[in-house]
């Protein structure tokens, strides 16, 4: 935890918050109000998975980015449209695979297994 913030953490919370939806609020909601929950409880499930490695995963999508030579997403996104980047293919791909894993880990990790 960074100071000067005690104890619990802003991860600790999100989890408490998650925990108590999902042990003692959904089991006595129904309809509408329980897809709201499980919607919730999926968000800070991603807010979890997102503080957990969130920093390591932009530091590694800034060296990939540096790799190629761009400063950010959209410049990357218009040398690939000009075709700028065509004949580093194989490399581009492999970077954006690692992107879209990276992406995946947090929103949905079980699509990775699919």
């Amino acid at each position: 935890m960074a100071a000067p913030h005690d104890a619990p953490s802003a991860r600790e919370l999100v989890a408490a918050v998650r925990e108590f939806l999902e042990r003692d609020v959904l089991g006595s909601l129904e309809g509408r109000t329980r897809f709201h929950a499980l919607v919730a409880m999926n968000a800070l499930s991603i807010v979890e998975r997102e503080m957990a490695d969130g920093a390591g995963q932009a530091e590694r999508h800034r060296a990939r980015l540096d790799a190629l030579g761009y400063a950010d997403d959209a410049g990357l996104a218009a040398a690939i449209r000009a075709g700028e980047l065509d004949d580093r293919d194989a490399q581009v791909k492999a970077a954006l695979a690692d992107t879209v894993r990276d992406k995946l880990l947090v929103a949905n990790p079980p699509y990775l297994e699919a």
